[in-house]
């Protein structure tokens, strides 16, 4: 099954803690601290791999992690880094928060690889804290947390010409005519429920992508049927060509239905009403002599709007070369830039979002302070000596615990808890 959007969840890994320990040897007096540091955590990293076409591998597996970084050892030994995490996806993946569907990447163009969550630096061993006066420091520095986010894969096809119109009016024939594309075809609606995509080689290597973009039907723009689905692909195309079914075997107007589609792709997207369009009025073969000329009601409708039209017959072939040239040509004039979507979503502010601590306010004015980081600290230090009371405050400082303290309303004299530590602030 053709698989166009995904949710998954990717997590980077965590930085591994610095070690405490101290060099006990024979005949070495007084060796001092020989903590190590923690390794780092992996990243997550999106790739583009050339052999995917769909997001079929995301329908079963939808979590995925980095590797945490190892805690550094005694001997100023190094915690190993942690293994980065590579997620292969098609060219023209587009990758979205999904809480706020704003654009994270778009896997497209010269973007073939990208880190998009950072693994957690590795805490500094205590090797790092002896000084002159603080020789034998009993604290070391916890690793950074990881990130971790939900994430809205969605696989928008490049292709440079779309193929729009309802069910069942020959865009398909017409993709298998003009390239060796074989979409299924048959005479019934919907037969079509994938992109599929074409290569047309116009005149000696002289060629451009054609996409047939599944039957749209009205109320597209608002999800009837599949068409937020569909309309997705449309949006790289650079131009849309209308295929409508000039004989009205169904008893459709095909007047009536490109103004119907051309509403729905404005409803979607009005960017995309400002792509180059052209007619392919299809199945003229299947017209009645008898009558007005639907071909010329078309033209005199469109052609007027700088919008033209050409008879063709998808199952003949008749005219069909006349409209690929006429394709080529316009394409020349429209800008050859694959349509790439812009950063909307910084994942850098992730570390201002996932704070790892919380800072609340009790009933009785005591601010109490938590978070996994805090705690381990905590575990490192000796408080009840002044040198190690005031590297804790450093920490606090340094991770920005006293601003969020501040503008939680603290003054000094109120009193702050963090587990089983309870003491006065005062700056």
């Amino acid at each position: 099954m053709f698989a166009d959007r995904a949710k998954i969840f990717i997590r980077s890994g965590k930085g591994g803690d610095g070690h405490v320990s101290f060099r006990r040897e024979l005949y070495v007096p007084c060796g001092g601290p020989d903590g190590g540091d923690g390794g780092r955590g992996g990243d997550i990293i999106f790739e583009v791999d050339e052999g995917l076409n769909t997001l079929s591998d995301f329908r079963h597996i939808h979590k995925y992690a980095a590797q945490d970084g190892e805690s550094g050892g005694k001997r100023r030994c190094h915690g190993k880094d942690g293994g980065d995490l590579v997620i292969k996806v098609p060219e023209g993946t587009v990758i979205k928060d999904f809480e706020s569907g704003k654009v994270i990447a778009d896997m497209s163009g010269e973007n073939r690889r990208e880190v998009i969550l950072k693994g957690g630096k590795g805490g500094q061993g205590n090797m790092h804290y002896a000084t002159p006066t603080m020789q034998a420091p009993k604290y070391a520095q916890p690793g950074q947390a990881s990130q971790e986010l939900w994430v809205q894969l969605e696989l928008k096809v490049i292709a440079d010409v779309g193929l729009v119109g309802f069910p069942n009016v020959g865009k398909s024939t017409l993709l298998s005519r003009v390239s060796n594309a074989r979409p299924k075809i048959a005479n019934y609606h919907f037969t079509t429920l994938n992109p599929h995509l074409g290569v047309v080689d116009v005149d000696g290597g002289k060629g451009f992508v054609m996409a047939d973009i599944p039957g749209l039907i009205e109320g597209a723009s608002q999800g009837v049927g599949l068409g937020h689905d569909f309309l997705r692909h449309i949006e790289r195309t650079r131009v849309l060509v209308h295929v409508v079914d000039a004989a009205s075997t169904e008893g459709r107007d095909p007047i009536a239905d490109i103004h119907a589609i051309n509403k729905e792709l404005e409803a979607y997207n009005p960017e995309l009403l400002k792509r180059p369009q052209v007619i392919a009025a299809n199945k003229t073969d299947a017209i009645y002599p008898d009558g007005e000329d639907p071909v010329e009601r078309l033209k005199a409708e469109f052609e007027p709007q700088g919008v033209k039209v050409y008879p063709i017959s998808a199952v003949s072939g008749k005219g069909v070369k006349e409209l690929l040239y006429a394709i080529y040509e316009l394409l020349q004039t429209v800008n050859l830039s694959p349509i790439i979507f812009e950063k909307e979503f910084d994942v850098k502010n992730l570390a201002d979002a996932l704070l790892p601590y919380s800072v609340e306010v009790t009933e009785d004015g005591v601010y109490v302070v938590e978070g996994p980081r805090i705690e381990k600290m905590l575990g490192y230090t000796n408080l009840e000596s002044e040198k190690g009371f005031s590297f804790f405050q450093k920490f606090l400082k340094e991770n920005g615990i006293l601003e969020e303290l501040e503008q939680a309303g603290i003054e000094e004299g109120d009193t702050v808890r963090m587990y089983g530590l309870e003491f006065d602030y005062y700056k």
